[in-house]
Order: structure tokens, then sequence, then C-alpha cells
């Protein structure tokens, strides 16, 4: 079983789930949002987002590919290219600090650390271009949309609350201590690559 990752570029775009693909929850603001998505053309507005990060900053994501099969994807940039961080009582995310937007592990290939390895992956790319932090809004309790990752989640894969809130507190977590992970990671690799039967999960991640 092969496993690699690989930077979301408007190439593979396609390999990530047909959601989100056309989710432009984070991406833009909320009245674009909803514009985007009465118009029909949320997948555009998406691919024009990710064409404008590359360009302007740099890679935005990541894709992790099992066997050549997508098992899960990350998307992150500077708070200024997410106008829909505004939104949120627990804003803005702190000057030092890139957002994580969004993560995913698929079902299948779930519950076996893959998560904390996509994070570890965005933060040794922040680190090599001299990002001190990833923050990211958290949910706790029910929440009516799933592009806000779970506050418990985030707390699993080593963030930590720096604004808390009954709803949406901010989460952060400093790009270089996850370079101390490294047993971590092979250990949740090697249960994901050592020919154990995936087991499905009910949660997202």
């Amino acid at each position: 079983m092969g496993r690699r990752i690989a930077p979301l570029t408007l190439d593979n775009l396609a390999d990530l789930p047909t959601t989100c693909r056309s989710c432009v929850f984070w991406e833009l603001d909320p009245v674009s949002g909803r514009a985007a998505v009465e118009s029909g053309k949320p997948e555009l507005e998406k691919e024009g987002w990710i064409s404008a990060v590359l360009l302007e900053w740099g890679s935005c994501g990541r894709i992790v590919y099992v066997d050549d099969v997508p098992a899960g994807f990350v998307l992150y940039a500077p708070p200024a290219y997410v106008p829909r961080s505004q939104s949120f009582p627990t804003s803005p995310v702190s000057p030092d600090a890139v957002q994580l937007m969004i993560s995913r592990v698929l079902p299948g290939y779930q519950r076996q650390g893959l998560g904390r390895v996509l994070v570890q992956t965005v933060a040794k790319d922040l680190v090599g271009r001299g990002v001190k932090a990833i923050e990211a809004f958290g949910a706790v309790g029910r929440q009516p949309t799933s592009c806000v990752l779970p506050a418990e989640h985030l707390l699993a894969v080593g963030f930590k609350t720096v604004r808390p809130h009954q709803r949406y507190p901010r989460l952060r977590l400093e790009a270089r201590t996850t370079l101390s992970w490294r047993g971590d990671v092979e250990v949740a690799l090697e249960r994901l690559l050592g020919g154990g039967r995936k087991e499905p999960a009910l949660r997202p991640f």
C-alpha cells in the first residue's frame, strides 16, 4: 500500500469530494457565497479562489493519496484570503498565523492518525515559509454546517484554545511544535499503510 501527499493545484482539484469542490463557505463572504450558490457557479468560484491564492501566496492545500486513491485533504491560507473568518465572534486570526480552513479524512481511512499527519504536513510547509503558527475556528456542539472543524478534533491534533467561546472558540498550533511529532506520525502511517483492515467511522475525521 503506497502513500503520497501532493500539493493542491488546479490539476488535481477534481480529486476533492464533489461537495467540497462546490463549497465556498470560507472562500467568499456570506453575501457573495449565497450569490455563487444561487447562480449555480460555486465550482468556478472555488477554482478562481485557488488559482488566485496559488499565484499570489503559494500552496494552499494538500491531498493525501493511498494507492493513488484520495484519502483526505486540507485547505489553508492567510486570513486576508478567507473573508468568512471576519464574521466569527472570535476573529481575527493572529497576524503571525495562517488559517486552517478545512480538513477531511475520507471514510475508510479515518481514526488512524491521518488527520494529524495532514496537520503536520501543513505545519512543515509553513515553517519553511517563515510562518509561526496555524489557527482555526472550532465548532462546539451541533452546527448547521460541517465547514467549521469540531473544536474537539482540533484539540486532538495538537491545537490549544487561545480565545474561548461557547460556540466558536479560536485555537492555535505553534508550527514548530509539530517537528517533535515524527515518532507519533510514523506510527500512524504504519497503522494506515501496514495492511490492516481500514475501519470506517461515523465521524468525519
